[in-house]
C-alpha cells in the first residue's frame, strides 16, 4: 500500500493530486437550519474527528457516523501512539484502557473544556470497519463501541462489519471494488450504502435515497472561521438540497479522511461518497469543511495534536472553526 510520511510523522495513504473544480468561494450563508439533531461521521482520520467533535459538543451533536475511525483521546496527544495503538495495536502496543479515556473526558468536562458527558446519554452511535482494511483494524472500531458503552445502552449503538471491505466510504455507485484500499477512497460492497445506514440509525426514519442530487455543492471561504495555524483550507463545500435556502433543514457534518481534501482529490468526498442524494430528499444540509496540506502534508484531521496539546477540546481549532460554521448556517437570514 503506498504510502507517505508528513512531517509530523503521520502515515496516510497518498494518490495523485486532483483538480478543484474552478469558482469562486462566496461566504457561507445563514440559512435558519435547524441545529436540532445535529449528527456528524467521518471516514478514518475524519472518524477520529467526528468522535471528537461529539464528545466536545455533546450538548449539541445528537449521534455520530465512525468508518474506520477510534475512540476519543485514543492518541493522547502522541503521532507516535496515533501510529501504532489507534490504528493497528497489538501485544506491545495496545490501546489505551477505556478507563483513562474515561478519566480525560471526566477531567476536561470538570474544567469546562468539553460538555458534560451525561449528554452523550440520548445519542446514538454507528461504526464500520472492514475486515480487508490495511490501515485502521477493526479492534480500533472496537474501542470506539466500548468507549461509549460507558454512557450509552448497547441498543444505542450499531457496529456493521464487512468482511470483504478494504479502507474506504461504502457506497453502491462508487466504481473501487469492495476490498480495495485506493484513490478516491470510496468502494462498492453491493449495495451496502453506508451514508444512508448511518443517517437512518442517527436520525430514524428517512425518506428513500434520491435518484440525483439536484440542489447546490457550494463552494464558501472557510478563512474567515479559521485561525492560523489551523490546518484548514480557505475554502470548504456544503450541500443544500433543493428547498433549504429557505430554512428548517437540519446539518450533518461529513469529515474527509487523510489525503480526501479538496487540494489533494479535487470534489470526490463531497460528490461520489453518497451523502448528497440522501441529503435532498431528507431536507439536510450537509457541511463538508475541509483541512490543508500546510499544518499536516496529507490533510488529515488533528487527532493526535498537530494544532496543540488541546486538540479534542472545544477550543481546538479545528472543532471551534466547524462549530462556528454550524452557527452560521443556523442564523437567522438578513431580510
Amino acid at each position: 500500500m503506498p504510502s507517505i510520511i508528513s512531517r509530523s510523522g503521520f502515515i496516510a495513504l497518498c494518490f495523485p493530486a486532483a483538480c478543484i473544480c474552478g469558482h469562486a468561494a462566496e461566504p457561507l450563508p445563514a440559512l435558519g437550519a435547524s441545529t436540532e439533531n445535529l449528527t456528524v461521521s467521518g471516514l478514518s482520520s475524519g472518524g477520529f474527528m467526528a468522535v471528537q467533535f461529539h464528545v466536545a459538543h455533546s450538548a449539541l451533536v445528537r449521534g455520530a457516523g465512525v468508518l474506520a475511525g477510534g475512540p476519543y483521546y485514543c492518541a493522547q496527544g502522541s503521532a507516535t501512539r496515533a501510529l501504532s495503538s489507534c490504528m493497528s495495536p497489538n501485544f506491545f502496543l495496545p490501546m489505551p484502557e477505556p478507563e483513562a479515556l474515561h478519566e480525560e473526558v471526566e477531567k476536561q468536562a470538570a474544567a469546562n473544556r468539553i460538555d458534560a458527558p451525561g449528554n452523550l446519554a440520548g445519542s446514538r452511535i454507528w461504526l464500520l470497519s472492514g475486515g480487508e482494511d490495511p490501515v485502521v483494524k477493526d479492534r480500533v472500531v472496537d474501542a470506539v463501541h466500548t468507549f461509549y458503552l460507558k454512557w450509552l445502552p448497547e441498543s444505542a449503538i450499531v457496529h456493521e462489519r464487512l468482511p470483504d471491505a478494504g479502507h474506504a466510504m461504502i457506497a453502491p455507485q462508487a466504481k473501487n471494488a469492495c476490498e480495495v484500499t485506493a484513490p478516491p477512497y470510496i468502494s462498492h460492497c453491493g449495495d451496502f450504502d453506508a451514508p444512508g445506514r448511518l443517517l437512518a440509525h442517527l436520525l430514524g426514519g428517512l425518506r428513500a435515497r434520491a435518484s440525483v442530487a439536484s440542489g447546490e455543492l457550494l463552494a464558501f471561504g472557510q478563512s474567515e472561521f479559521i485561525r492560523p495555524d489551523a490546518g484548514m483550507a480557505d475554502t470548504a463545500y456544503v450541500y443544500l438540497p433543493a428547498g433549504c435556502r429557505a430554512g428548517g433543514c437540519r446539518i450533518h457534518i461529513a469529515f474527509h479522511g487523510c489525503r480526501q481534501n479538496a487540494e489533494t482529490a479535487g470534489e470526490a468526498w463531497m460528490r461520489e461518497s453518497g451523502y448528497n442524494q440522501w441529503a435532498e430528499s431528507n431536507r439536510l444540509i450537509v457541511l463538508y469543511p475541509q483541512t490543508a496540506s500546510t499544518e499536516d502534508p496529507n490533510g488529515c484531521w488533528d487527532w493526535w495534536g498537530y494544532t496543540g496539546a488541546g486538540y479534542h477540546l472545544r477550543s481546538a481549532p479545528q472543532i471551534d472553526a466547524v462549530r462556528r460554521m454550524t452557527e452560521r448556517l443556523s442564523a437567522k437570514p438578513a431580510p
